[in-house]
């Protein structure tokens, strides 16, 4: 057919005639074809096939290129928004100063684009993925926006050409179709398939996706084109179901409707049964449908036959029936199956059946810059909510859904305009509601609160995983999303029905995770549901409160507030009645979830505080607040109990629960909340009853009796201490917290603030963390108008961030300033917001330590008490609490038990008692004209103070009081005494004993008498109050109510003895207890004179303890009235001792002795720890100090000590004292490591910079180890391998250093340590198998020994004389010495450990950097490694004192340094190889036999000329080869002969880098010079000669003529030339003295650097001849045994012979520069972005991805995948292959993801820290935090020191094995 013949053509032709056709007007015949075309391409019964997607490209394109076309479509494009879609991962940025909306988000490109420079933003790593906001103007400021959208592009855009895009409208539609019923086919339900695997079904179809988003790339014109076609409904319906005759589409539609059916919320079986419910659509029938969601708690509203229904709902508890939803929701649509009307909306639902699949996702995201389709996109979301939810709840991934989802809803939600929109069209918010309701419906259970059997209420189960797992989320951050938008909002507030639909909701939170104390044995099973519970009621319920609360600021909203106040009273006593709650909370149960009393709460603290409305209007009787006041006073007295280990059999999760409940970002949804309401009940009730329910809640009540010893019914008597003290703190906590009653938001923060940084110094992200915010998204961080830096900068100082010799890195903290301390520090607030209750401790101690330190006070401080702001006129009716007669009662009570030493008290006891005096003095109760009540004379505390003023009632004497005491108390002891001594008691009838008698004792109930008389008021007062107002209309307020609970009371096993009745005599006041007890407390007899009162002065009283609190209170009191002065006067004046209590009971002694013992245990505790502290201190200082004296005594014994004097080492083991001998050596604690410090040195002193664009690059070859690899292969290649050998040093990269911490010990005694520290299998990161242990002195990481030679310290005495003997002489000897063969040492204990420390030195390393040699492990090639260990360790000590020697002997590295033992270990060893005297380096340096010349022919290979080799690595090797000890006179000879090679070389390299012109004159100037006397000690004559020499080798001199022409652009004058040629020989110079030093002991003195050449060569005895100081020539101190000019021909013959070396190399080789600046690590940029943006998504240079870890290489700057199993080689990941190749085991790395540095050290790693800080001095590991990093310069120095100085072992205390797994 047509088609077939179309296909046959080649694509390009047939798309272009197909274009041609269609453009006509008449293109029916155009459009056939097309069809027809597309119906054999797109037949999805083929499945995907890549051809299919081609035809699409060229027919798109129509002819043109695919890629031409894009290119074109894009030029129209005319979107002035980014809309650039991101997935998870992906790192992004937010600005809070440009956002409006606080999901507002950038790409990277976006916002280094635009401005944001002092803007509040951070980068941050996307989660669920997102888009970028920029030139969307609804989402954030324009001014925000990048120079790419600020423009409106849209404007200038030409308009697009209709032909353009004409293919393109006709091809798409069938291409989407394909794919939706691709979509159809592959879907199989979760039910049905077992196999069911949809990612199969989406991998087939992603070329199809991805082809989609490409076009969605390609601008504003194909979106529009995309937009049209997946909205237009005609071809839709066209395309949906098929053609007739077409079978497939037929069966494929079926699938579809299927599919269909089951996305409504109500099953079709269901919606039969509910249409008959479904007609009252009134709002009076929306709204008792919602309310019947409470249960049955609703029945009273609703008509009968809902009511028998609703009842047999509740039946089956668990699988509750679904609540009928029709009637309350208006729009019944919402629960109705979809229907589907465009592409759009089956799309988006193959989307969610799919589970929302990345591509499709992204795909449907990209569109969204395309303004029609964000509203008809958006539209089609809100329609298939509903559904969106059922999928998720069945979802087995719904993590990865919950993140997808609102990825897409956020975009769509976060702009108030289209909110707003879909609210007014969609009834989005009554979608939302429903959905979230329905969601939580399907996991409700049983309440067991309160009445187990008959509670009507239902709660969510928090162990479902619809909770567990937060399922419920996406759709909560939704709700929470739009209702943050003002318009949305209001619309909320003003519709009745949603607010009950929504408080039904909340309640289903209200009492979940219900607690059950266990009291018998311990729970097996502890559940961890508790955290499911915190996160559902602070995101299901406190956030969309907080996002309310927003929008009821102003008077305008009073009426919103009202509404929400009404409901929620409404449903809070719907809840009662469900609960059967009648007056007493059930006991031992106990829930942290309230949220309908905190939602009361809030809206009344907002009503009263911004609104202006009146808290009574709002307010509910008294018997409501009664109850609505139980279960948050419930939850205050759980708190004391779990701290006071009474639910200690629960598990730890309920101390977890108790924690969480105060912690930062729930204090203010919880605790707060709870007690402002407990503090609004206690403004309007009777004052009597609210504390005695306090004190019944505590369970305290017991306790509060006069008597001595008292019985306790529900409390073991360890737990009475820690229960009063927390109701007393509680009642203290109500009665100054101010939070919700009158502080201004910049108060509470500045109290918060204070709060936290009390209790410990904070960083500023901590700070920001513990702070708890106003939780709604909109409004910042932190509420108030005073910005938070401001604030903290007003009561913090800032500490910057240090670096502890120890190496713990300190962050930069911020620290309470002085005057905080003594005028804000608020140890209440402290209390309220301490999740560990030892941060009050700890709060405490900083307050005492600023009152020592500023001389305040000395002694043990009491809690400061703080001045109150002033309480809102509507609540001060909180004041009476402190005014009332129970309180005084307890008062009085306690002040008198404390005084007399009853169990129990405390100081915290007292001293909460204080502050309550001084809250009630200092908060007097403003209208004394209140007219008492009628008093009844069962008003059992008349009887003990005459009114409620706590001023009047302060003086007031009580003389007797009756008690209920058990017989065998000491008060009944004492009766009896009396009685036998026949004295009557004084008469009972006076006024005050009244309280024991009065009428009520005689109502009959007897059981509750069994209680003492006191208590028995307060507990009788409370019935007696709560009765009365129960029963305001009846008169039976004189009746006692019966207590329920005394029936039940359960009585301890073992009858407890009887209870009588004693009257004690009392005669005291509360002042006079106060004077007593402040005699008791300052242990004097009258503490207080009369004449103490004159002069008091309150403010003095801030600070101090016990002593002062009472004198503050005192002062006030008699301030404040005459009377009480009069009183104390009289009291000071006639003071007598405290009456101790006459005789203590065996059992009471017992308990108090058992106190005291622990007393006196827990002091003897501290004197320990502190002795031992002090003991640890003081070792600390003398180990650690840098001279410390036993490292003196190894390394510079005096020169002056006599001469036989042997070394004495201490074994740090054992204790004992003694030289080191052959059978029993001692040894040096040693760490030995390889190291590539010094291979990585270069010639300049800048650091190489980090490159961070692709120009910038590092090159290697420049430095110390690649120039002297390369110098080492290039000898190889001319000239004898066993010359090469010794010409040269290795160990510049993978060299062996070793270090001490100055220690010794027996080898022996070391072996024993080792075998203990093998079995003992807790040291982390320390290898025992590798020979790792610690020094058992300072705890210093070691891995062997080093032992010491027996004998003399240093060559003393004769070695040092000075030497006579000529030059000759002593030349001659010296090759004498040369000659002796090496001794083999005698077998002994010494020997081997020496042979064994070589072992391990060699082991140390890795073989690459040993064998350099031809013939790997040849004695060479063991001889060069040896000299240079010694020749590493030399140049390493040079570099840690500098790179010179100025600063003289006092270094902190000599105390360190070993070299002398391993000089003699070294030189044992290497005198086993005897050099052949033939070969002797030294006959060729001192020609002292010259008949050799000849014999060069018969080699191989010459050997290395002279002027090639390493001056250096001769000295070291001469003098490791001469027997030990060295005469120093042969040490001088020696270095003498070598410096003159030296000079000569150094001369050599200076000729070749002149210019022909200038070597001809200096050779000249040189010639003319020679015959002068001395011309052997000039430079010039020797620099002429040398030149005249060299230029007979075949042009030396004319190779390098372009290097050298750069260099000699500069003329070289003498000075020059003189200062060159010091400096060329200084690095040997130095070594010399170094080893002259640590051979000899000769002292180092400091000096200038420009004196250092002259100080070192008279040091060496160079310059004995040369006298003068000043400007030191080089060539005086040059020492000839034979003619120099002799000497010099001779050395340059050596190099003239070598006619077959290139004349190039052998100047390169002559040219060798030996000067190196000091070892740096790479130069970073200020700001870590630069770092991160270039190389967090830079690919791996080995694998080619882009690493998951990326991490850098700090030293060399190589990229490296850290743990990527990609780059694996061997089984090691790359980078620990890394630190083996770049720095011998040592690497530092810098995670480019995390910001922090690691080290790798061999076989373990540790975290180093960050050198990148950010403003406020703190690092952000893994920068979670975002914010911009700038480098710390302090921090950077410090690492590159512990590197250089190899310490990171000592210094860094965190290590463990790594596994060659990073």
């Amino acid at each position: 057919m047509m088609a077939a013949s179309l296909l046959r053509r080649d694509k390009k032709s047939t798309a272009a005639h197909l274009k041609a056709d269609l453009k006509r007007t008449d293109n029916s015949s155009g459009l056939r074809q097309l069809q027809e075309l597309l119906d054999s391409v797109l037949n999805p019964e083929r499945g995907s096939d890549p051809e299919a997607l081609d035809w699409c490209k060229w027919l798109l394109a129509g002819g043109d290129g695919f890629d031409e076309f894009c290119r074109t479509v894009r030029s129209y494009d005319n979107a002035t928004l980014c809309g650039l879609v991101w997935t998870a991962n992906f790192v992004a940025y937010r600005c809070r100063t440009c956002g409006i909306s606080p999901c507002m988000s950038l790409c990277a490109e976006c916002f280094n684009n635009g401005d944001h420079t002092g803007h509040d933003f951070n980068m941050f790593r996307s989660q669920a993925g997102g888009a970028c906001d920029c030139g969307d103007g609804n989402v954030m400021r324009e001014s925000g926006f990048c120079n790419r959208h600020r423009l409106k592009t849209g404007e200038n855009v030409p308009s697009v050409p209709r032909d353009l895009l004409l293919m393109s409208e006709m091809v798409l539609p069938r291409f989407i179709i394909t794919i939706i019923q691709y979509l159809r086919d592959g879907y199989t339900e979760p039910e049905s398939a077992a196999d069911r695997d949809l990612q199969k079904v989406l991998q087939q179809l992603d070329p199809h996706i991805s082809f989609l988003e490409e076009l969605t790339k390609m601008g504003g014109a194909m979106r529009t084109v995309l937009t049209k076609i997946l909205t237009d409904q005609q071809t839709f319906k066209e395309l949906s179901m098929g053609q007739e005759d077409n079978v497939y589409a037929k069966k494929n539609y079926e699938k579809y409707l299927s599919a269909l059916k089951s996305s409504g919320l109500v099953s079709v079986e269901e919606k039969g049964a509910a249409g008959g419910a479904g007609d009252g659509t009134s709002d009076a029938a929306a709204g008792a449908g919602a309310l019947s969601l409470l249960g049955a708690t609703a029945t009273a509203s609703l008509d009968d036959s809902s009511k028998e229904e609703d009842q047999d709902g509740l039946q089956g508890v668990g699988q509750r029936k679904r609540v009928k939803l029709s009637s309350s929701t208006k729009d019944p649509s919402i629960m109705d199956t979809l229907k589907h009307k465009c592409f759009l909306e089956e799309l988006l639902f193959w989307t969610i059946k799919y589970e929302f699949p990345q591509k499709m996702v992204t795909f449907l995201l990209n569109m969204l810059p395309d303004q029609d389709y964000k509203i008809t996109f958006t539209k089609t979301f809100v329609q298939h909510y509903a559904f969106i939810m059922k999928t998720l709840m069945k979802s087995h991934e719904s993590d990865t859904m919950s993140n997808r989802i609102v990825h897409i809803s956020v975009q769509l939600f976060s702009n108030e305009e289209l909110a707003r929109h879909v609210t007014e069209e969609c009834q989005l918010l009554d979608i939302m509601v429903t959905v979230l309701l329905y969601m939580m419906e399907s996991c409700l259970i049983k309440s067991e609160l309160q009445d187990e059997e008959n509670n009507r209420h239902v709660v969510v189960n928090c162990g479902e995983a619809l909770l567990k797992n937060n399922t419920y989320w996406p759709l909560v951050s939704d709700f929470i999303n739009i209702l943050s938008h003002q318009s949305v909002a209001k619309r909320f507030l003003e519709d009745h029905s949603l607010l009950l639909l929504w408080m039904s909701f909340v309640s289903f939170f209200q009492g979940m995770n219900l607690n059950k104390r266990e009291l018998n044995e311990h729970v097996e099973f502890e559940s961890q549901t508790y955290y499911a519970a915190f996160a559902a009621e602070l995101e299901a319920c406190a956030q969309p409160m907080w996002g309310l609360l927003t929008h009821c600021k102003v008077k305008e909203t009073q009426d919103y507030t009202k509404t929400v106040v009404r409901y929620c009273l409404e449903t809070l006593q719907m809840w009662f009645d469900a609960i059967g709650f009648v007056d007493e909370p059930s006991l031992n149960q106990l829930t942290f979830h309230l949220p309908l009393h905190r939602y009361y709460a809030m809206f009344l603290s907002k009503g009263v505080k911004c609104q202006g409305l009146d808290l009574d209007s709002l307010l509910p009787d008294q018997e409501m607040l009664m109850k609505i006041m139980v279960h948050p006073l419930q939850i205050q007295a759980s708190l004391s109990e779990i701290h006071s280990n009474m639910w200690v059999r629960n598990g730890l999760q309920i101390k977890g629960q108790a924690m969480t409940y105060v912690q930062s970002h729930f204090c203010n949804s919880m605790i707060d909340p709870d007690i402002y309401l407990l503090q609004v009940c206690a403004s309007r009730l009777d004052p009597d009853y609210f504390i005695s329910s306090v004190f019944e809640r505590f369970k305290v009540v017991d306790l509060l009796t006069m008597a001595s010893q008292h019985q306790n019914a529900v409390l073991d008597s360890e737990q009475e201490r820690p229960m009063l003290e927390g109701a007393l703190t509680f009642l203290v906590i109500l009665c100054s917290l101010r939070i919700h009653l009158g502080m201004s938001d910049d108060e509470i923060l500045r109290a918060e603030m204070v709060s936290q940084l009390c209790m410990n110094d904070r960083t500023h992200s901590s700070l920001l963390d513990l702070i708890p915010e106003n939780p709604n998204p909109k409004s910042g961080v932190v509420p108030g108008s005073c910005s938070f830096e401001e604030m903290l900068s007003g009561v913090a100082d800032f500490k910057a961030p240090v670096f502890e010799p120890g190496g713990s890195m300190q962050q930069g903290m911020y620290t309470p300033k002085a005057e905080v301390w003594e005028k804000e520090f608020d140890p209440i607030m402290v209390i309220l917001r301490t999740v560990y209750r030892r941060d009050v401790q700890s709060a405490m101690d900083r307050y005492s330590a600023f009152l020592k330190q500023s001389g305040v006070h000395t002694g043990n401080p009491w809690p400061p008490y703080k001045e109150r702001t002033p309480l809102h006129p509507c609540y001060k009716g909180l004041v009476r609490l402190l005014h009332c007669k129970t309180l005084h009662i307890v008062i009085f009570t306690l002040l008198y038990k404390i005084w007399m030493d009853h169990q129990n008290m405390s100081e915290h006891v007292l001293c909460m008692v204080l502050y309550l005096i001084e809250l009630g003095l200092d908060n007097q109760v403003q209208d004394d004209k209140v007219e008492e009540e009628p008093c009844i004379e069962e008003h059992c505390h008349d009887s003990w103070f005459p009114g409620t003023s706590l001023l009047s009632n302060l003086h007031h004497v009580i003389n007797f009081v009756r008690v209920r005491v058990p017989e065998t108390a000491p008060e009944v002891e004492r009766k009896r005494e009396r009685e036998r001594e026949r004295e009557t008691p004084p008469s009972t009838s006076s006024e005050s004993a009244t309280f024991g008698q009065s009428s009520r004792r005689l109502t009959g109930n007897w059981r509750e008498n069994l209680r003492e008389a006191q208590v028995f008021s307060l507990v009788a007062e409370r019935r007696r109050k709560f009765q009365e107002i129960i029963n305001r209309s009846n008169h039976e307020a004189s009746q006692a109510v019966r207590p329920k609970s005394s029936a039940s009371r359960w009585l301890p096993p073992g009858t407890p003895p009887q209870l009588v009745t004693e009257i004690l005599e009392i005669r005291e006041s509360m002042l006079s207890l106060l004077v007593k007890l402040h005699q008791k407390l300052s242990a004097k007899q009258n503490s207080l004179s009369l004449s103490w009162l004159a002069e008091v002065d309150p403010a003095h009283h801030a600070h101090g303890d016990g002593l002062t609190a009472i004198e503050r209170i005192l002062a006030k009191a008699s301030a404040r009235s005459r009377h009480s002065k009069r009183c104390l006067q009289e009291i000071c004046g006639k003071v007598c001792p405290p009456i101790p209590p006459k005789k203590i009971s065996p059992g009471d002694k017992k308990s108090m002795d058992k106190e005291e013992r622990r007393q006196r245990a827990r002091e003897r505790q501290q004197k320990l720890l502190a002795e031992f502290a002090s003991r640890q201190k003081s070792f600390m200082e003398t180990a650690m100090d840098v001279e410390s004296p036993e490292a003196d005594a190894v390394m510079d014994v005096s020169s002056e000590e006599s001469l036989d004097s042997e070394v004495l080492y201490d074994c740090v083991i054992c204790g004992q004292s003694g030289p080191s001998t052959e059978d029993r050596p001692t040894g040096l604690v040693v760490l030995l490591q390889a190291s590539s410090v010094l291979g990585h040195r270069c010639r300049s002193d800048m650091p190489k910079r980090l490159p961070t664009t692709d120009e910038e690059h590092i090159y290697p070859e420049d430095t110390c180890g690649a120039t002297h690899d390369v110098r080492l292969s290039l000898m190889q290649r001319y000239f004898k391998d066993s010359s090469c050998l010794q010409s040269v040093s290795i160990g510049w990269d993978g060299g062996v250093y070793v270090q001490t911490c100055g220690h010794t010990l027996h080898i022996d005694c070391h072996k024993s340590y080792m075998e203990s520290l093998r079995n003992d299998q807790v040291l982390q990161g320390i290898s025992v198998d590798k020979g790792e242990f610690t020094c058992p002195l300072c705890r210093q990481f070691a891995n062997s020994v080093l032992p010491c030679r027996p004998g003399r310290g240093m060559e003393t005495g004769a070695w040092h004389a000075p030497s006579t003997k000529s030059m000759s002489t002593l030349v001659k000897e010296v090759e004498d010495l040369q000659e002796q063969l090496g001794i083999f040492p005698i077998e002994s204990n010494l020997s081997k450990e020496m042979e064994s420390v070589i072992k391990d030195i060699k082991n140390t390393t890795q073989k690459k950097y040993m064998d350099y040699g031809k013939n790997p492990g040849s004695p060479d090639n063991d001889f060069l490694f040896m000299y240079s260990v010694a020749r590493t360790n030399l140049e390493l000590e040079l570099v840690h004192r500098g790179g010179n020697l100025c600063s003289g002997g006092a270094s902190a590295a000599a105390k360190r340094s070993c070299l002398n033992q391993l000089f003699h270990v070294l030189a044992m060893h290497m005198r086993l190889y005897s050099i052949d005297s033939a070969y002797n380096p030294w006959t060729r340096l001192t020609l002292s036999t010259q008949s050799r010349e000849n014999e060069y022919c018969d080699e191989e290979r010459p050997e290395v000329p002279m002027l090639f080799r390493d001056v250096p690595s001769l000295l070291i090797i001469f003098i490791l080869t001469m027997p030990q000890p060295l005469r120093k006179e042969h040490f001088t000879c020696v270095v003498k002969v070598l410096y003159s090679l030296q000079f000569t070389q150094a001369l050599a390299a200076l000729s070749i880098r002149f210019s022909r012109e200038e070597r001809l004159a200096w050779s000249n100037t040189g010639a003319a010079k020679k015959n002068l006397p001395n011309s052997d000690k000039s430079w010039e004559s020797l620099l002429g000669h040398m030149i005249s020499e060299l230029t007979k080798a075949k042009d030396v001199y004319d190779t390098n003529s372009e290097e050298t022409s750069a260099l000699s652009s500069s003329v070289w004058s003498p000075q020059s030339i003189e200062f060159r040629l010091q400096q060329f020989c200084l690095p040997f110079l130095r070594l010399s003295c170094l080893l002259q030093h640590h051979l000899y002991g000769d002292s180092l003195p400091g000096c200038l650097v420009e004196e250092e050449f002259s100080l070192l060569t008279r040091c060496l005895g160079l310059a004995a001849s040369v006298q003068c100081s000043g400007s030191m020539s080089s060539a005086a101190c040059l020492e000839w045994n034979i003619s120099a000019f002799d000497l010099i021909s001779q050395w340059c013959s050596e190099v003239v012979a070598l006619s077959d070396t290139p004349s190039q190399q052998s100047a390169s080789l002559l040219g060798q520069d030996p000067q190196w600046a000091a070892p740096r690590l790479l130069q970073l940029p200020d700001n870590y972005n630069t770092i991160f943006q270039y190389y967090h998504r830079k690919s791996c240079s080995s694998c080619g991805k882009t690493p998951k870890d990326p991490a850098l290489c700090l030293v060399c700057g190589a990229f490296v995948c850290l743990k990527g199993h990609c780059c694996k080689q061997q089984g090691v990941c790359e980078c620990v292959l890394h630190s083996q190749h770049c720095g011998a085991a040592t690497g530092i790395f810098l995670l480019i993801n995390a910001s922090v540095i690691i080290i790798i050290r061999g076989h373990r790693f540790c975290l180093w820290g960050s050198v990148y800080l950010d403003a406020h001095g703190e690092e952000d590991r893994d920068l979670r935090r975002g914010k911009p990093l700038y480098l710390c310069e302090e921090r950077y120095r410090v690492l590159e020191q512990q590197w250089v100085a190899h310490t990171f072992d000592h210094i860094n205390k965190r290590w463990g094995p790594h596994y060659n797994g990073l």
